[in-house]
């Protein structure tokens, strides 16, 4: 079968391995969709902090099942999508139903080579049918369902003052999540175009350009109280810790984005607002499960955020023009 691997930071190439054979317990998949998202892309450029190479990336999947064992709950030929986050079950956090911060997690392409390949063969758990829902949209699942479980996390509400920063395809899964649960949504951003984006393909009514008087800008629009709810999704340390500004008093902070690094707050400032601090990671079944509700609603735009497409073979080719800016890209999806 075809492969992609990335061997090292810019090297990126197609190989034959063997199709693998599934273990006890694991289902063949015929991947047919990839998504593409910044984790792939800080790979290549090797700034994820928690990989080793040579690495198959790869974890928004969608396709359909090749083989199942006897017995199992999926058949020959069921459309399905991935959860690429393999927990053990058993933990601490697994035992709360927390399987998104197990403490043995292997993230598929992070951990452990993921599906830009032809086939993958996976543990039956992780694996569920799209009914009702195309393979396009089940491989844009996952990065919805980081959103939704951030939102969550937040306990986002209707009438809430919503702050997401940084309008990369994450930022717009909180975004709409945000704004399904009735919430009044403000985006802050570096770039015009993502905001522009926002604007016209989201419904964000308010969206403040960073700069100058941004701060300014954001006190207006709350009536100097700020938002009782902020997301970051920058991946930027100046930012996370400067979104502690912006919480309004008694609010809630919550960190989607990580960087490997360690944050500071002025503890005054922290500590007079009685802030809520929260990070979010990954994300859980009822998260994957809230997103397909809300794609089968017709609720999610997956047509306007799904902005490039190529194939497994065009691949090598087009990923390094796509981490440009000015390729405009939201969400790509690789075809197989």
């Amino acid at each position: 079968m075809k492969s992609i691997v990335c061997d090292t930071p810019g090297s990126l190439r197609m190989e034959q391995r063997p199709v693998p054979m599934p273990a006890e317990g694991e289902v063949l998949l015929r991947i047919r969709r990839i998504g593409i998202c910044g984790t792939d892309m800080h790979i290549f450029r090797g700034t994820q902090p928690f990989l080793s190479y040579p690495r198959v990336m790869g974890h928004e999947l969608s396709g359909h099942v090749a083989s199942a064992p006897a017995g199992s709950r999926l058949a020959e030929g069921d459309q399905v999508y991935v959860m690429p986050y393999l927990s053990c079950g058993t933990c601490v956090a697994c035992r709360q139903g927390k399987t998104n911060c197990c403490t043995r997690i292997e993230v598929l392409g992070v951990h452990r080579d993921g599906g830009m390949s032809e086939y993958l063969a996976l543990p039956e758990r992780f694996v569920f049918r799209t009914q009702g829902i195309s393979l396009d949209d089940a491989a844009m699942i996952e990065f919805l369902a980081i959103g939704a479980h951030a939102v969550t996390r937040g306990a986002v509400a209707a009438g809430k003052r919503v702050l997401v920063v940084g309008a990369g395809p994450i930022g717009m899964a909180v975004m709409l999540f945000s704004t399904l649960k009735g919430a009044d949504v403000t985006v802050l951003d570096a770039r015009a175009d993502r905001l522009r984006f926002c604007r016209e393909a989201l419904g964000i009514a308010r969206t403040v350009e960073l700069g100058a008087d941004d701060k300014a800008q954001l006190a207006a629009c709350t009536d100097d109280e700020f938002f009782d709810v902020v997301f970051d999704a920058t991946g930027n340390i100046g930012a996370m810790e400067r979104g502690l500004e912006f919480v309004a008093h008694g609010g809630t902070y919550v960190l989607v984005s990580i960087v490997r690094d360690r944050l500071s707050f002025s503890d005054p400032e922290f500590h007079k607002r009685e802030t809520t601090l929260l990070g979010s990671r990954n994300a859980t079944a009822e998260d994957f499960e809230e997103v397909v509700a809300a794609l089968k609603a017709g609720l999610v735009p997956t047509a306007l955020l799904n902005t490039h497409r190529t194939t497994l073979d065009d691949f090598t080719r087009v990923l390094e023009h796509w981490m440009q800016p000015s390729a405009g890209v939201i969400k790509a999806i690789v075809e197989v």
